[in-house]
């Protein structure tokens, strides 16, 4: 399993969408109470839902991941903004390489211990790619898809950086540096050396394991 962390703008979408070959991982989609772009599509760019649903799968235990992105500017009566990977479309998709990308380590880190209390652990190694910037001009890009309240403040706002990783025990496997998302050598032989869609994925992932420290 390949987590993809680093800020808005970093490059993350354009690594999943134009190197990653198609059918060698299952980008696992996440569920959002956002509103839907012109270009999107509910079922594959995101599962659309209100928060009455979020709320609901979180209860029952049905949420791999739950992030309350706009938490620190939210006040009675804004919209939450939410967003979380259901269980279901990793239960769907077990034996699958898959791929996850996220802003901040706490969530990839959140997901590992889903993977973990669901006794789902051995059967993936975990790889963990940082797109790390230097706030060269990510947020100019971010900011162009802005489109809910306190957006752009919102992914100014979620950080990852080398703190982050430590703070949640994750050494990232594969570092991409500012102006070079694209061509991270070893990040990339990895991908391309995946087979499309096996069952093995153990043995089918031959570089080392992450190395996740004990909390």
């Amino acid at each position: 399993m390949l987590f993809l962390n680093g800020e808005s703008g970093t490059g993350k979408t354009f690594f999943k969408e134009n190197v990653v070959p198609s059918g060698a991982f299952y980008n696992l989609v996440s569920a959002t109470t956002r509103g839907r772009r012109a270009d999107e599509v509910d079922g594959v760019s995101y599962h659309f839902r209100d928060e009455d649903w979020f709320e609901n799968e979180r209860a029952n235990d049905r949420l791999a991941t739950y992030l309350f992105v706009n938490e620190s500017f939210w006040k009675p009566g804004d919209k939450k903004w939410l967003y979380g990977v259901p269980a279901s479309e990793i239960y769907s998709h077990l034996g699958q390489n898959l791929i996850y990308d996220v802003i901040e380590p706490r969530y990839t880190r959140e997901m590992i211990d889903w993977f973990k209390s669901h006794h789902l652990d051995n059967m993936y190694d975990f790889r963990v790619a940082w797109f790390s910037t230097l706030k060269l001009d990510n947020f100019a890009v971010a900011g162009e898809r802005a489109c809910m309240k306190n957006d752009l403040a919102v992914r100014q706002k979620n950080t990852c950086s080398a703190a982050d990783f430590r703070a949640v025990g994750i050494e990232p496997d594969y570092i991409t540096r500012p102006r070079d998302n694209r061509a991270n050598p070893d990040l990339i032989k990895m991908v391309r050396s995946v087979p499309g869609m096996i069952t093995n994925v153990k043995t089918a992932l031959p570089i080392h394991r992450s190395r996740l420290l004990q909390r």
